[in-house]
C-alpha cells in the first residue's frame, strides 16, 4: 500500500515538473537487421532494478529505419528462455512473414524474414504476438518503432533528423507490485512513460518539430494535446502521410495506433510546454475515462482508485531550445492525396460483432468475443479472394470500446456509428481504430492485395492485450482463388483407402513428375486440425500421412504440390 501511495505521489508531481531525460532508442538502418531479443533489467526507480525484456538491449528496441522499394533481411533471435514472436505491426507483407501467432520463434532460435517494403511513408512498430502471452512480452519491455520514408516524404520539407527534430515517443502505462517488478493483466496501470522513461522531459529546437507518438500501452486510451489548448497539425495516421496537415488541439489514439504530429516552435526558445492526455473528456466506456464501462457503476476490477483514470495528465514536459543550423521553419500546405476506396466497387461485406462472454453487470471482468467465438489456433475464421475489396462493418455490443487491428492491410473508414462525417484525426490510412461501445460501429473498406497463403493466417482482433490474450481475435486467409485449385472430383490424385480405417492413408499423384510438398487436413467445421510439410529429401509424387488421432467423421485434404493445388475428402471411421 505504501509503494502505491508512493507512486500516485509521483505522478501527481510529474503533472507539475519533469525530472528524467527522454531516453531517445538507438537506429538501425540500412537492409539487413540483427535483432536480439533478451533479457535484462531497467532501473525505473532509482536504486531498484526490473526484470525486463528488450531487443539489443534491456528495454524496448532499436528504431528500425526502412525505405519503400527496398527488399530487408531481419534476423530475430531468441534468447528469453520462453517461446515468442515478433509481428511487424502495420507491415504489408506476406503471411509468412508477419509475425502473427503461428511464427512462433522458439527459444535459441533464429526467425528470418524477408521482404520489399510496400509501405508509404509510415511510422509502424514491432512487438511480439504470442498466443495468451503478448501482454506479458509487451508490458515487460518488447516494443520497438519503424520508420519508413519514401521520395515523397524526403522532399516534402518535413523534419526528418531523427533524434534532432524528429522524435520517436512510444507511450505506455504500466503496474508494477510492491518489488518495482511490471505486472501484466491487470486494470491499475498506474504508472506512466514515455519512452522507458518516467517523468520525462525532452528538449526540442525552437522550429518546426515532429513527433510520432505510438500509443503502445497495453489497454489505455490517450487524448493527446498540448497545455493552454495550443494548436497542433496532425501529418499522418497509421499509414502514412494524409493528403493535407489537420490543425487541432485533441487527438484521442487507442492502443497499437499511431499518429505523426508538428509543433510550431517558431520564436519560442528557452520557453516550456506540455504534451498532455486529457482523460477527463472521454467518454464513459472507453479504459482510460472515469467509467470504463457505459454504466458508469459498472465493475472493473482494480481500475479505481487510479490517478490517470479521468483526469488529464501531462506525459511529457519540452524545454524549447535554440534552433538547429538548418532549421525547418513552415509547415507543408499539402502531402500526396489519398485515393478513396468506394463502397460501390466491393466485392464483399462482412460483418463482425464483438461482445463479452457474459452480458451481465460485471462483464467487464471477463473474456470477450468476436462473431461468439474465441480464437483457435487451428481454426481459419474467415477466407478472403486475394484481390478482393472488402467492406466490414465491427458492431461493438459490449459496454467498453474496443481497438480493432487488421493485420495485412489498411483500411478507410466510411463511418462512425452510422455516421459518414468522419473527423480529421481519422481521415487516413488506419489499421487500429476505437469500435465505440454500447452498440457502437464502424465500417472500414480494405483491398486485399499482394499476398496470398492458404495455410498461415493473417490475424484480426482487439488490441486490448487482456482482451486478446483472452481469445479476442480471429483467423483470416487470403487466398488465390486464380491457383488453378482443383475441385474435390479431380482425378489429378487419390486418396486412398477411403474410407479410412488404417493408421495411414496414402496420397498418390497421377503425374509421376509432380511432387507433394505439404499437405492440410479440414474438418467439418473448418478447423484445420493436421498440417505437414514434406522434408526435401522425402519430395515425391506418393505420400502417407497419419490418421490415427483424428476423430471419426468427414475431412477435406488440401494437396500442395510443386505445381498447383489439389483438395479431396476422405472418411474416416
Amino acid at each position: 500500500m505504501k509503494t502505491k501511495l508512493f507512486y500516485l505521489i509521483s505522478l501527481i508531481t510529474c503533472s507539475v515538473v519533469a525530472q528524467n531525460s527522454l531516453l531517445i532508442p538507438p537506429v538501425l538502418s540500412g537492409t539487413d537487421f540483427q535483432l536480439n531479443l533478451q533479457n535484462g533489467q531497467f532501473e525505473f526507480f532509482g536504486g531498484h532494478n526490473t526484470a525486463t525484456m528488450g531487443v539489443n538491449g534491456n528495454i524496448l528496441g532499436p528504431t528500425l529505419i526502412m525505405n519503400t522499394g527496398e527488399s530487408v533481411n531481419i534476423h530475430v533471435t531468441n534468447n528469453l528462455g520462453q517461446p515468442t514472436t515478433i509481428h511487424w505491426h502495420g507491415m504489408h507483407i506476406s503471411a509468412a512473414n508477419d509475425g502473427g501467432p503461428h511464427t512462433v520463434i522458439q527459444p535459441g532460435t533464429t526467425w528470418h524474414p524477408q521482404f520489399t517494403v510496400l509501405n508509404r511513408a509510415s511510422t509502424v512498430w514491432y512487438h511480439p504476438h504470442l498466443d495468451e502471452y503478448t501482454d506479458e512480452h509487451v508490458s515487460k519491455g518488447i516494443a520497438g518503432m519503424i520508420i519508413i520514408h519514401d521520395t515523397h516524404e524526403l522532399n516534402s520539407g518535413l523534419p526528418i533528423d531523427y533524434g534532432v527534430d524528429d522524435f520517436p515517443l512510444v507511450v505506455q502505462t504500466k503496474e508494477f507490485d510492491s518489488n518495482y517488478q511490471i505486472l501484466n493483466h491487470t486494470n491499475h496501470d498506474d504508472v506512466l512513460m514515455v519512452n522507458a522513461t518516467i517523468n520525462p522531459f525532452l528538449e526540442v529546437p525552437a522550429q518546426i518539430v515532429r513527433l510520432r507518438l505510438l500509443n503502445g500501452s497495453s489497454q489505455r486510451v490517450f487524448n493527446f494535446g498540448f497545455d493552454n489548448n495550443r494548436t497542433f497539425y496532425q501529418i499522418a495516421t497509421d499509414g502514412g502521410l494524409l493528403d493535407m496537415p489537420q490543425a487541432m488541439n485533441r487527438l484521442p489514439l487507442s492502443p497499437g495506433e499511431r499518429a505523426e504530429i508538428l509543433i510550431d516552435l517558431n520564436n519560442m526558445q528557452g520557453q516550456t510546454l506540455y504534451l498532455m492526455s486529457y482523460a477527463s473528456e472521454l467518454g464513459n466506456g472507453i479504459f482510460g475515462s472515469a467509467a470504463p464501462g457505459m454504466n458508469p457503476n459498472m465493475p472493473l476490477n482494480n481500475y479505481n482508485p487510479n490517478a490517470l483514470n479521468g483526469t488529464d495528465f501531462t506525459i511529457l514536459q519540452l524545454n524549447v531550445t535554440a534552433p538547429t543550423s538548418n532549421p525547418v521553419t513552415t509547415i507543408p500546405n499539402s502531402f500526396e492525396p489519398i485515393p478513396p476506396l468506394l463502397e460501390n466497387n466491393a466485392n464483399q461485406h462482412r460483418d463482425f460483432l464483438l461482445r463479452p462472454v457474459s452480458m451481465g453487470f460485471n462483464q467487464l471482468n471477463g473474456d470477450f468475443t468476436i462473431n461468439g467465438v474465441s480464437f483457435d489456433m487451428n481454426t481459419i475464421n474467415v477466407t478472403i479472394p486475394l484481390n478482393n475489396t472488402e467492406v466490414w462493418t465491427i458492431t461493438n455490443n459490449s459496454a467498453i470500446s474496443h481497438p480493432f487491428h487488421v493485420h495485412d492491410i489498411v483500411f478507410q473508414i466510411l463511418s462512425i456509428n452510422g455516421n459518414s462525417n468522419i473527423p480529421d484525426y481519422a481521415k487516413g490510412w488506419q489499421d487500429t481504430f476505437l469500435v465505440p461501445a454500447g452498440g457502437g460501429s464502424i465500417k472500414i473498406i480494405a483491398k486485399f492485395e499482394d499476398f496470398s497463403d492458404d495455410t498461415i493466417p493473417y490475424m484480426y482482433h482487439c488490441h486490448m492485450l487482456n482482451h486478446e490474450d483472452g481469445g479476442m481475435m480471429g483467423a483470416f486467409t487470403v487466398v488465390d482463388t486464380s491457383n488453378h485449385i482443383i475441385d474435390l472430383k479431380s482425378e489429378q490424385a487419390v486418396v486412398y483407402p477411403n474410407p479410412v480405417q488404417t493408421v495411414y492413408a496414402t496420397i498418390q499423384l497421377q503425374n509421376p513428375d509432380e511432387m507433394i510438398t505439404a499437405y492440410t487436413i479440414i474438418d467439418e467445421l473448418g478447423k484445420i486440425v493436421a498440417h505437414h510439410k514434406v522434408h526435401t529429401n522425402e519430395l515425391s509424387n506418393l505420400y502417407s500421412f497419419p490418421v490415427f488421432e483424428l476423430a471419426n467423421g468427414n475431412y477435406t485434404i488440401k494437396i500442395y504440390t510443386d505445381r498447383q493445388i489439389i483438395i479431396k475428402s476422405f472418411i474416416k471411421n
